[in-house]
């Protein structure tokens, strides 16, 4: 694991990487951590916003997944946010190693404008997008598959290439779906 404050200080010699993006609390740290078949590599918090870096989970000397600060209703001061902000658009359009996002989003509380902006800005950069409703289980499955369809059906006029998945970290569900994109995007060009 390393954090990096800005782009400046991301690992060299990386051919390929895939970020992790979502509101705080959204479960980014949750979901690596079940990818990667561990309990702490990621630091997960009920406190929204202790992710304030670029952190890099190397797979192996090539290829790395990058956890991304949260955006949204994290507890820290506005200015540390704009901050976060840009260096975040830096990296996204800066950065050659990076491949793709994931996305993952509360299924509770569904896209929200931020994440909006953040699908259509990585369409911008041509970036593909794993969307992943994560904390499928707090809902029934009628509830789940609901708001799934009605994400796709929001999503269908994107110009970005999404792929929506039902995903939970406790119940081990999407990570399958999530494993395959993420071997297609850790191995090819963009």
């Amino acid at each position: 694991m390393l954090s990096a404050p800005n782009l400046q200080t991301t690992p060299e010699g990386i051919d390929y990487e895939v970020a992790f993006a979502g509101r705080s609390n959204a479960g980014k740290s949750s979901a690596i951590n079940t990818l990667c078949n561990q309990k702490s590599l990621a630091r997960t918090s009920k406190t929204p916003g202790r992710t304030q870096e670029l952190v890099y989970f190397k797979l192996d000397e090539r290829r790395c997944l990058v956890d991304l600060p949260g955006y949204g209703y994290a507890k820290v001061p506005l200015n540390v946010q704009l901050k976060w902000q840009k260096e975040l658009e830096r990296y996204m359009e800066k950065r050659k190693a990076l491949n793709g996002l994931v996305l993952l989003v509360d299924i509770r509380r569904s896209l929200a404008e931020y994440d909006l902006q953040m699908i259509n800005y990585a369409a911008h950069l041509n970036l593909d997008v794993f969307i992943a409703l994560t904390k499928a289980d707090k809902l029934n499955r009628n509830g789940a598959k609901n708001t799934l369809f009605a994400v796709q059906k929001q999503l269908k006029d994107s110009t970005a290439t999404t792929q929506v998945e039902l995903f939970s970290s406790l119940k081990k569900e999407g990570i399958e779906q999530l494993h395959h994109w993420l071997d297609a995007h850790l191995d090819e060009p963009k």
